[in-house]
């Protein structure tokens, strides 16, 4: 783990729960696309990069999940490094307590403020195009997370962030985090088409060709929203929707899981009722779902 790969002459990443990017801009000045999911993600980062010399410019977060921009506070108070963020994310990146109180739907107790959720405050700027490194074109990947983006690099490297999961996390854990079903859908669907020296995506293995995961992952959405669509078949609150999909994919409930798989759930009956598949109504002042 931190191990850090070579995968063109100038880019690299390190090989962290969250991948870290990792890109040479001279002979001793460098970037990172995100900074881990903790202070200790940010000490492995310091680690190499005391180990060859760089010195460390700017940190540029995809998105503000706090396994993404962990590393940020002690890393700006290390180097001095500017951090950027897009959009929204920049918000977040600056408030993070807003993760969590997203997820839930109000304040977070005391259960959904850890370091998994809640990341430390940084000092961040919004991402512009005049602050990208030369030759470096950002990629919207919208859906996962509110503004996330992507970074395609002059080396013709590709830095996916959260657009994809692995085969193997999603056949584990099943239901993976969407804030807006209908454009990851739209996201993938472009991934498809890109092509690229390599790509790297966070949570995936690094690879030449993205296409046949792209859609791996749009047909586990799809299945998703099946099961939620036959749950629906008579009228069924939330809590009964969440209940059942634990039970038919034999996942374990605790306060993280609810409130991660819980919005992710409330993201789809969201596109199934903006699409006409399902809807609501109102019975004994309970909202209930049903398929149409």
């Amino acid at each position: 783990m931190y191990e850090l790969i070579q995968v063109s002459e100038n880019c690299y990443y390190i090989q962290s729960p969250a991948k870290i990017g990792l890109v040479r801009l001279n002979d001793n000045e460098v970037c990172l696309i995100d900074s881990g999911n903790d202070k200790d993600a940010g000490r492995k980062v310091r680690q190499i990069l005391d180990a060859n010399d760089w010195k460390l410019t700017a940190i540029y977060n995809t998105h503000s999940n706090a396994d993404h921009i962990g590393g940020n506070k002690y890393l700006q108070a290390q180097t001095g490094c500017k951090i950027y963020a897009p959009g929204i994310e920049c918000d977040f990146t600056r408030h993070p307590v807003l993760e969590p109180s997203f997820l839930y739907g109000g304040y977070p107790c005391k259960d959904l403020r850890h370091k998994f959720l809640l990341a430390q405050e940084s000092d961040s700027e919004y991402l512009r195009n005049e602050v990208l490194p030369e030759g470096f074109e950002a990629i919207d990947l919208p859906g996962h997370f509110f503004n996330m983006v992507g970074f395609r690099t002059p080396d013709d490297v590709v830095y996916l962030a959260d657009c994809l999961s692995s085969r193997e996390t999603l056949d584990k854990y099943r239901i993976s985090f969407i804030y807006d079903v209908a454009a990851y859908i739209e996201t993938l669907e472009m991934v498809k088409s890109l092509s690229a020296k390599i790509f790297i995506p966070a949570h995936a293995e690094a690879a030449e060709n993205i296409t046949e995961l792209a859609q791996y992952n749009i047909d586990k959405v799809n299945e998703i929203a099946e099961k939620i669509i036959n749950i629906c078949d008579s009228p069924v609150c939330f809590e009964k929707i969440l209940q059942q999909l634990f039970k038919e994919y034999s996942l374990v409930m605790n306060f993280e899981q609810y409130a991660l798989v819980g919005s992710t759930v409330r993201s789809y009956l969201a596109w199934l009722k903006d699409a006409g598949r399902i809807d609501i109504i109102f019975e004994d002042n309970m909202l209930l779902w049903k398929n149409v």
